[in-house]
């Protein structure tokens, strides 16, 4: 079984190679760990503004574009102050040639 399946129908975070930051439920998932989240959203960061949060439904991430999937800590995620946090975006992953 893949560890990854301990996390359907939970809340997780994913991390995208390209820096993006997207959460949702895990719905379901394939043998390349390609990914579908339901009720996710973007947590755009910023050094200036707060954290933007942009709505996306369902969504679907390839496999090759994970970088990291883990469970969000539902209550103090509910507890923090997105729009008092700043911070930098992350950067992409580079790939040596």
């Amino acid at each position: 079984m893949s560890e990854i399946q301990a996390y359907v129908n939970e809340r997780v975070l994913v991390v995208t190679s390209d820096g993006r930051v997207i959460v949702g439920t895990l719905k379901g998932f394939d043998q390349v760990t390609n990914i579908v989240l339901a009720d996710c959203q973007e947590r755009i960061f910023s050094p200036d503004d707060g954290v933007e949060m942009a709505p996306l439904g369902l969504y679907f991430i390839r496999g090759d574009n994970i970088a990291v999937v883990g469970l969000v800590d539902q209550e103090q995620d509910s507890s923090l102050q997105f729009g008092a946090l700043r911070a930098q975006p992350l950067p992409e992953i580079l790939h040596g040639a």
